[in-house]
């Protein structure tokens, strides 16, 4: 598969008209069991039959039946890394034989059960981490290029080393 291919009428669309761009990415709660309080269904607006299931985590409860919330953060590092990465070496012609992301995060429980204002309710460092054997490169050099490629161009790894504003609204409306 060519990907310089694939992408080359959405550059050259992008250069003609640069808000074309601009993607809003939605992800919404799927309904799902509302009387559940240990599950959730989420899944992007833009594939509607894609849901994802998700659960609270056995160390604040949870059944361990479904990833939590951060197990979905970090997977979305991990998934967006593995896709740049391959996403790279095919513009760079580059054989990958063998390719592994791990990402892992401390996080202490504490927070989450509200046991004291000292200890944090989320994640505060995550290590992402690469390991990618290729083809034809025997002292390592392309390699080290195509991880350096695919760490510029990761979107999830940027957003979180760069940070984001969030604006988080909850609306609470009684039943009639």
């Amino acid at each position: 598969m060519s990907i310089r291919e694939r992408q080359a009428p959405l550059r050259e669309r992008y250069q003609q008209e640069p808000e074309t761009a601009i993607q809003r990415l939605v992800v919404e709660s799927r309904g799902g069991d509302v009387a559940d309080p240990l599950h959730a269904e989420i899944g992007p607006t833009w594939l509607p039959s894609v849901t994802w299931r998700t659960g609270a985590h056995p160390a604040v409860g949870g059944e361990g039946d479904a990833p939590c919330s951060g197990d979905v953060l970090l997977g979305a590092l991990a998934a967006c890394q593995e896709i740049t990465l391959r996403m790279v070496a095919a513009n760079m012609g580059i054989e990958i034989r063998e390719l592994r992301v791990t990402v892992e995060a401390d996080w202490d429980a504490r927070g989450t059960l509200a046991m004291g204002r000292g200890f944090p309710v989320g994640i505060r460092a995550i290590t992402c981490h690469t390991e990618v054997t290729i083809a034809e490169d025997a002292n390592g050099e392309r390699a080290e290029r195509l991880l350096r490629s695919a760490e510029r161009y990761c979107v999830v790894l940027d957003t979180l080393r760069t940070g984001v504003d969030v604006d988080a609204r909850i609306d609470v409306r009684g039943a009639a």
